[in-house]
């Protein structure tokens, strides 16, 4: 999952609860032994949360200024994540509702974009990438629970069909089908024996027939192999800068650059030191573990 967190979910949550001034009186909670008010509940909220939010607020504010992101990139993204989480995504739901998800989904596209934007690959990054496909082929699949649609499957894409259509459709793989299908790079060890046998058997481009494993039936295209490196260069730099997207130190590292150049000015006595850099990476990493 990459990554609507619990855990900053449940943290940005807790401060929007106590969006008030820290003096407040108001009573929130009753008991024999003495009241809870609203400022008790923001200072220890505060405490406790306060700086990582404080930094993701105020990153969403600065990145969104910068950067677009459109309201069918948050649904895509919702769905993707709808897909791969099932019942947890719906309890996710449940819990604080649809509209808050969009707000931490915005924030993950955001801070995306920043990374598309501030992380350079280099041309030693694009060859390592390339050495590490040493024995490694591209494959993509639709895999469901029986032969009767593995069958049908392969008689839609004999008609001409669209493999990545398929997969979107019918595969049960809901990580691989959000992408068409695509499971990337891997090695023969990297798979079950019998799917690995079918996978590296194919030529580049073609189409199993329906295989069975452990997990199902599986319908097989092997879309890419291993190329001189001048051929997949263009390809091969994109791909590395997608592999370092997945390195949360180095997303954070590009949003710090973002925020640099922004003028933050925290009132707050208790959280001003927050975007000072040691405090401000420590928070976002924390904050970013999503």
């Amino acid at each position: 999952m990459k990554k609507i967190a619990i855990a900053a979910i449940t943290a940005t949550s807790i401060l929007a609860l106590s969006a008030c001034s820290s003096g407040d009186k108001e009573v929130i909670a009753k008991t024999d032994a003495g009241d809870v008010t609203k400022g008790e509940l923001y200072t220890n909220m505060k405490k406790t949360a306060g700086a990582s939010v404080l930094t993701q607020l105020v990153q969403e504010k600065v990145l969104d200024k910068k950067y677009k992101v459109t309201d069918k990139e948050i649904d895509t993204k919702l769905k993707e994540y709808k897909s791969q989480l099932g019942d947890q995504y719906s309890a996710l739901e449940k819990q604080y509702g649809k509209d808050y998800l969009k707000e931490q989904v915005k924030y993950e596209l955001l801070t995306q974009k920043a990374a598309k934007d501030n992380i350079k690959v280099t041309d030693a990054d694009t060859k390592e990438y390339w050495e590490g496909l040493k024995g490694k082929i591209r494959a993509s699949h639709i895999l469901v629970a029986d032969k009767k649609t593995a069958d049908e499957i392969e008689k839609k894409l004999k008609k001409g069909e669209k493999f990545e259509d398929l997969a979107k459709e019918y595969s049960t793989d809901t990580r691989s089908a959000s992408q068409g299908g695509d499971l990337g790079w891997f090695a023969k060890d990297g798979m079950v024996a019998d799917f690995s046998k079918a996978a590296f058997n194919l030529k580049t481009g073609e189409v199993s027939d329906p295989v069975k494993t452990q997990y199902g039936y599986h319908i097989i295209k092997k879309t890419e192999e291993r190329g001189k490196y001048d051929d997949m260069k263009k390809e091969l730099k994109s791909d590395a800068l997608e592999q370092k997207l997945g390195d949360n130190a180095a997303v954070q590292e590009a949003v710090q650059k973002v925020m640099k150049k922004a003028d933050i000015d925290v009132k707050d006595k208790d959280l001003k030191d927050t975007f000072n850099t040691e405090s401000s990476n420590s928070s976002s990493s924390s904050n970013g573990s999503k």
